[in-house]
């Protein structure tokens, strides 16, 4: 059985049977533009193309900046590494939620989010998130942000 994957710098989705290469336990990479590692989605998931993308530790914050990331926001990758990704994209999600939170304590994905993100301290721009564990030992998560029409 195949799951779907997708490399959180240039948006390359792949089927693959495995998340690790070979024996050993190093994630897989992206074989298009050469990422370190892959998320698996568990379904098939389509982001927009206008979608960015945000790679997370196991405490929320940035480690890596992908596609679009600085169309949306402004912000090259060397302002956010190592921010809290709330913190740096100035994220408000509706209802008080905390799905970044959420996400890297049950391990659980959280899809279509209501957020308001006002990155380098401009004005709000509606957005809908959604959130993806990572399946490894490390933890994590991959941000995706796009921007209402």
């Amino acid at each position: 059985m195949s799951h779907p994957f997708i490399c959180p710098n240039c948006g390359h989705r792949t089927s693959e049977v495995d998340r690790t290469r070979g024996f050993t336990r190093r994630p897989k990479g992206c074989e298009k533009c050469g990422f370190a590692f892959l998320f698996e989605l568990l379904d098939d998931y389509y982001p927009a193309p206008d979608a960015a993308f945000f790679v997370c530790d196991r405490e929320g914050r940035v480690i890596g900046c992908g596609k679009n990331s600085f169309a949306f926001t402004g912000l090259e990758e060397e302002d956010v590494i190592g921010q809290r990704v709330e913190t740096v994209l100035g994220l408000q999600f509706s209802n008080g939620d905390a799905p970044v939170d959420t996400v890297l304590e049950w391990g659980v994905r959280a899809l279509d989010k209501q957020v308001q993100v006002s990155a380098n301290r401009d004005l709000p721009a509606a957005a809908k998130a959604d959130l993806f564990p990572a399946y490894d030992d490390d933890g994590g998560l991959l941000l995706v942000i796009t921007p209402d029409k």
